[in-house]
């Protein structure tokens, strides 16, 4: 039988072979940095991951053809990991406050040396520029 260590490594293999597969199969044919932005936000802690989800909702996932994008630093890993955990859940939770459509998709990735980006899109406009 297996510990706990090892079926996660184990997981953590088989997962990344598939995410390989499926940008080799071109399933996923653009990277998250070559969407349109309406705003960035540069996120310290949760409180403005907080801030900043309520005002996404606020300026509106349809009012551009145009996504969002959150920077979280690299230098704390386990700080950049609540604040991308506060953010996309309160995004979902403010657009059911506000009874606005919770289509919206988002990536995260290494956006440089210091940050995590995470890309915030609502899912029709992804369509309508073609990236879907």
């Amino acid at each position: 039988m297996l510990g706990f260590d090892s079926s996660v490594k184990i997981f953590d293999q088989f997962f990344k072979k598939i995410l390989f597969s499926l940008m080799k199969n071109d399933i996923m044919d653009f990277h998250p940095s070559q969407i349109p932005i309406s705003k960035t936000f540069d996120l310290k802690d949760e409180k403005d991951a907080t801030e900043a989800a309520y005002e996404m909702v606020s300026i509106g996932f349809t009012t551009e053809d145009k996504g969002f994008k959150v920077l979280m630093p690299k230098d704390d890993e386990r700080k950049a990991k609540r604040i991308g955990y506060t953010v996309t859940t309160t995004v979902t939770y403010a657009l059911r406050q506000a009874e606005q459509d919770r289509s919206v998709k988002y990536w995260t990735y290494h956006e440089d040396e210091d940050h995590y980006a995470i890309v915030f899109i609502n899912h029709q406009i992804l369509e309508k520029l073609g990236f879907s």
